[in-house]
């Protein structure tokens, strides 16, 4: 005997979609119906686990909340923002049930509108990768994310604040604003595997063939706006890097 697959109950209402809100102890989020008592329970004082009140959310509003399992809210979000047909239910998805088989952090350094990334040349063409690797034992996200800057640009760097959180085929990546002193070190200095730091305009992110792909048009949109906080917690799924990125 095989167990059915689970679903998530997905509702539409006046073209909003339709969800439950919950508190933990990172603030405000969403959950599909029925998802979050199992999933992602709010417990009260007493140990009892509280009802989530139902909200609607524009889409605008929806790619900007916390919602859970990400991994379900990434399927019906791209669906629905690239104009598909509402679905009613969805598969339940939450990678961050598993525990991660690597874990990285990333460093997010913006200068006069311009993000550094690493850009790789290939055959097909470029791809772009925001600065970082893999944590090392008995190091933080935060320190990896430091180090790795400092290998693979030159840039010594402070972290400000950690502002997303991406699960994908089996990695957690940890993603930190920082602030850097110096300048791009020689290209024989550097540790990147062959890429080289350039600095990419910050509104050309969502069109540029950039990965973690999730990350290219909300970093531009936070640049103009405010970093998220808590982070953002995104499940990617997305491997063609050279579609233009507007959720």
């Amino acid at each position: 005997m095989t167990d059915e697959p689970r679903t998530a109950g997905v509702r539409f209402d006046d073209n909003k979609l339709v969800l439950e809100e919950h508190r933990d102890e990172g603030g405000l989020y969403y959950a599909f119906p029925g998802a979050a008592p199992s999933a992602f329970p709010d417990t009260l004082a007493d140990g009892r686990t509280a009802a989530g009140r139902p909200v609607a959310l524009p889409l605008p509003e929806a790619l900007h909340a916390r919602i859970r399992p990400i991994g379900t809210a990434e399927s019906v979000l791209r669906a629905w923002s690239q104009g598909a047909s509402p679905q009613d239910t969805a598969a339940l998805d939450d990678p961050t049930a598993v525990a991660p088989t690597r874990v990285r952090g990333g460093a997010i350094v913006i200068r006069d509108a311009r993000m550094l990334l690493i850009r790789f040349e290939q055959d097909e063409g470029s791809h772009y990768e925001i600065p970082g690797g893999g944590v090392e034992a008995g190091e933080t996200p935060e320190a990896a994310a430091v180090r790795e800057l400092r290998e693979e640009t030159g840039l010594h760097g402070t972290v400000v604040r950690e502002v997303a959180r991406i699960w994908r085929g089996g990695t957690r990546g940890h993603y930190f604003t920082m602030e850097t002193e110096g300048e791009v070190g020689a290209p024989e200095t550097l540790d990147n595997y062959g890429g080289a730091p350039v600095w990419v305009p910050v509104s050309a992110l969502p069109s540029t063939p950039l990965w973690p792909r999730r990350l290219s048009w909300r970093i531009a949109h936070w640049h103009g706006s405010a970093w998220p906080v808590p982070p953002v917690e995104l499940a990617d799924s997305i491997w063609d890097l050279d579609a233009a990125c507007a959720w």
